[in-house]
């Protein structure tokens, strides 16, 4: 599977970050969550291609 662009994941982790309430020391977590959600994303984009249909 390809990499995801940093940016963003940066973008989707500050998101559920802000969405959290911004509670400090769990930037990791939000990281990670941003990739599982983003990848997610692809699998289900990548299943719905009119070539799959």
């Amino acid at each position: 599977m390809p990499d995801l662009p940093e940016q963003d994941v940066r973008k989707r982790a500050h998101e559920l970050w802000e969405e959290a309430g911004k509670p400090q020391g769990r930037e990791q977590e939000f990281w990670l969550e941003a990739e599982r959600q983003l990848r997610e994303a692809m699998v289900q984009h990548e299943l719905k291609t009119p070539d799959t249909l």
